[in-house]
């Protein structure tokens, strides 16, 4: 009989700790992903100057790169930059946009990528996905996972606190994801990575039933690895699937239609998923939701980030156009306006009373 099992594309380091980027030198020679320290640094002109002020002397044979933002252009520079050294690996020092660029620019190049998270805004941090703004608005593109994932959580405390509420928002959004996946599984025949999909699940579960809050060391200890968690499950299935689903599609609804208006990433793919649970008559599932987001200080209405109920109705009739061929609970029930604003009125009575 054989024994048949499948390679997990994953990091091969994950440090998630108080005081882990005093320590980043020592990991990557240990695991002999840079034995030399000859390393590429991405950093960003804010933070990650503060950074390297700290971690230059245990790195003195890195070069450092100030990335301007976060577009296609500005990880093509990278890359460019990058090639007249030789390095061993590239490290990603900072926010999303930051390790984003540095994604992409070392898949360019031909290095594997080291990611020191400063905030813990998405859970793009350990995806195979690089998501930058490019001429026709903002565009995902595949990458290998990265190498090694380093969080600092003395560094994450150090952040906005708005950044971890942020990832909050993504990560409580994977549970009404999977169901999505799971929906579509039933009405389309879609397959499902049952790896993949558990790993998704327990993710937002552990940062929802957690009872701590954004200052507290276990609790972003458990957002930490349930953001990581998330990246992998991604790789695992080979798509976005596990994370993504109608809380996301209202996320880039918000984004496409309110480009200057939008708020953060999780807090609109919190307020989707927790709508989205109500729609598939999860009701007090939809209702808990709701509830932790606010003890985060996270939005459950539309006013709540600046949009009026109308616009929340334009973005959810608009929210199936944004990822075309993937089936939600928008597709499945298929409503107009005037059943959008109906449901509508109902969340919010359910979520207030």
């Amino acid at each position: 009989m054989p024994v048949l099992t499948r390679l997990i594309p994953s990091p091969i380091v994950v440090d998630i700790r108080p005081g882990a980027l005093d320590d980043l030198a020592t990991v990557l020679a240990d695991q002999r992903i840079s034995s030399s320290g000859k390393l590429a640094v991405a950093i960003s002109g804010g933070s990650g100057a503060k950074l390297r002020e700290r971690i230059c002397p245990a790195l003195p044979d890195a070069d450092w790169f100030e990335v301007g933002g976060g577009t296609l252009d500005d990880a093509i520079k990278l890359a460019d930059a990058m090639k007249r050294g030789r390095y061993d690996a590239v490290v990603g020092l900072g926010g999303g946009k930051i390790i984003d660029c540095a994604k992409f620019a070392a898949a360019r190049v031909g290095l594997p990528l080291v990611a020191v998270a400063t905030n813990l805004s998405h859970d793009g941090l350990c995806s195979p996905v690089a998501t930058l703004d490019n001429d026709a608005g903002r565009g995902s593109y595949g990458v290998p996972n990265p190498i090694a994932v380093v969080i600092d959580l003395d560094v994450i405390r150090e952040a906005p606190v708005r950044f971890v509420r942020s990832g909050i928002g993504d990560a409580l959004s994977n549970i009404s994801a999977i169901r999505d996946w799971e929906l579509a599984a039933r009405e389309k025949g879609e397959d499902i990575d049952g790896l993949a999909a558990a790993m998704a699940r327990q993710a937002g579960e552990a940062v929802l039933r957690h009872p701590g809050g954004v200052g507290d060391d276990g609790f972003l200890q458990v957002l930490a690895e349930g953001l990581v968690l998330t990246g992998i499950s991604m790789s695992v299935a080979g798509d976005s699937r596990p994370a993504s689903g109608a809380c996301h599609e209202i996320n880039h609804a918000f984004d496409l239609l309110f480009p200057k208006r939008a708020a953060s990433h999780g807090e609109q793919c919190g307020l989707g998923a927790a709508f989205a649970m109500h729609l598939r008559g999860a009701r007090e599932e939809s209702a808990y939701m709701a509830e932790v987001l606010q003890r985060h200080g996270l939005p459950v209405l539309p006013e709540e980030i600046g949009f009026t109920v109308d616009e929340f109705v334009q973005v959810v009739e608009f929210a199936p156009q944004t990822r075309p061929g993937r089936f939600t609970i928008l597709e499945h029930l298929d409503l107009n306006t005037e059943q959008i604003k109906d449901a509508y009125a109902d969340y919010a009575k359910a979520i207030g009373s």
